[in-house]
């Protein structure tokens, strides 16, 4: 996001702030967030799919509300008010391509409304199917679980995602060969699809508490962290929409710190950082040991004050709205060990990863494989956490490194750190900035994963790092 874009959102959050006195809050977020989902997703070159992206958000999020509810909740009557409204407003932002908005309110020229029209009667059909015939047995679920998988396959490989874009672009009548794996931008899918797994997971485990269709779509699309997160629960989330919206002078004084802090922290700080941050493309216009590690610990900080950048603004965003988003960086490289890192950084990923994978991994193998090492139960969950972790971030073969890079690392750190604790001698008072340094090290390190595309930038980059002159 642009600094401009970010100003916008600030004003349109203190101006929805002094609406919501006179009540409608639910209303005006879902309003806000709708038109915030058409307008902040990006532009793609397949023709007209930066408004399909949009309303297939809207759409995913009522099928998985559709199979998350029981019988009595899909009967309620503010149910279709919401649908319908929902469908005004997707019409009515295809329609602006007629009366000049459209360069205002999306990346592009939406599709014309004899195109659309057909495409949302399907999507209805899909929905109305998808409520006539689910059923309470928790196919429908696992089926949706399913389907946000699949989706979110194809658009984090990149071979998946490159036949996906030719046939996009053969459907509209383009060049598939003009096609590319990374064409397909979604605002904020990976965080949408997270709360959605959050939700349909606590719903199979019975832990989901009944939410309105209306409550559920703000969870999803909530504006302040669509594009990068935090991660919220519903749960909490939940509780913040229904708490008396009651905000004082010391709030807004938060929320006013926190943005002027992400403003620095993303404008000033990163964006001076990426002058002479490492990239994939300088790694081998960089000859000297020196200048290579200080490209990297320039990386290092620059993705730090970048995504916390972020988050401070989301965070003072959704105060101003009379929402407690979660922190998520807590400063991450003064801890001094990776397990207290990643309890750190993107805690909120961090702890999604932690109770739906990591422990019930853990608990399975200490139940169904206790003839399995301690050392190896151990190891296991660690290196299947953060490979998943790291395939998060595309399913591709360097965040697979990168993400077992910090498992085994994990692993090694879980290991000595108990080994240490048994021997006074490593106790003394300086340790303490000696683990912060070496912690940080290894991190910075596997940054190099992190922004490589191929396996020569790897090698590059550690020859020069190692080899000392």
């Amino acid at each position: 996001m642009t600094i401009t874009t970010i100003l916008i959102l600030l004003a349109a959050a203190i101006v929805l702030r002094v609406c919501m006195v006179w009540g409608k809050r639910r209303e005006l977020l879902l309003a806000a967030s709708v038109l915030a989902l058409f307008w902040l997703q990006p532009a793609i070159s397949i023709r007209g799919i930066h408004y399909w992206f949009p309303v297939f958000t809207l759409g995913l999020v009522i099928l998985s509300w559709i199979n998350l509810s029981s019988s009595e909740q899909k009967r309620e009557k503010g149910n279709i008010l919401v649908i319908v409204s929902l469908l005004i407003a997707s019409l009515a932002m295809a329609a602006t391509r007629y009366i000049g908005l459209s360069e205002y309110l999306m990346a592009g020229m939406p599709p014309t409304i004899l195109n659309v029209l057909p495409g949302l009667l399907f999507l209805g059909l899909l929905l109305f199917l998808g409520n006539r015939y689910s059923k309470e047995n928790g196919k429908g679920i696992s089926l949706t679980f399913g389907f946000i998988l699949f989706l979110f396959l194809i658009l984090k490989i990149p071979q998946l995602s490159l036949w996906a874009s030719q046939g996009l672009r053969l459907l509209n009548h383009q060049n598939a060969g003009m096609a590319g794996a990374y064409d397909l931008n979604w605002l904020g899918f990976s965080y949408i699809a997270f709360r959605l797994l959050h939700t349909i997971r606590d719903r199979q485990t019975g832990r989901l508490q009944p939410v309105s269709l209306m409550d559920y779509l703000i969870y999803v699309i909530f504006f302040p962290a669509l594009p990068a997160g935090p991660i919220e629960r519903i749960e909490r989330f939940s509780s913040e929409l229904s708490d008396q919206l009651a905000l004082g002078a010391d709030d807004f004084l938060m929320a006013g710190q926190r943005l002027a802090a992400g403003l620095f922290k993303k404008f000033v700080l990163a964006d001076s950082l990426s002058l002479i941050a490492l990239t994939d493309e300088r790694i081998f216009q960089i000859q000297g040991s020196g200048w290579m590690w200080l490209s990297l610990i320039a990386y290092s900080f620059m993705i730090y004050f970048d995504f916390s950048g972020y988050t401070d603004i989301a965070i003072g965003l959704a105060r101003i709205l009379g929402i407690n988003l979660p922190e998520n960086f807590k400063r991450p490289y003064l801890q001094q060990n990776l397990s207290h890192f990643w309890n750190n950084w993107h805690i909120t990923l961090t702890q999604w990863f932690r109770g739906y994978f990591f422990n019930p991994l853990t608990r399975k193998l200490r139940r169904d494989a206790k003839q399995l090492p301690a050392w190896l139960m151990i190891l296991m969950p660690q290196v299947f956490t953060m490979l998943l972790i790291g395939l998060w971030h595309g399913v591709t073969w360097n965040f697979a490194l990168w993400g077992l890079w910090h498992g085994v690392g994990s692993f090694v750190q879980n290991r000595w750190s108990d080994w240490s604790r048994r021997h006074a001698y490593f106790q003394f008072r300086g340790v303490a900035v000696i683990n912060v340094c070496l912690t940080f090290l290894f991190v910075s390190l596997g940054w190099v994963f992190f922004l490589s595309h191929d396996v020569a930038s790897i090698q590059q980059a550690f020859f020069v790092l190692l080899r000392g002159n």
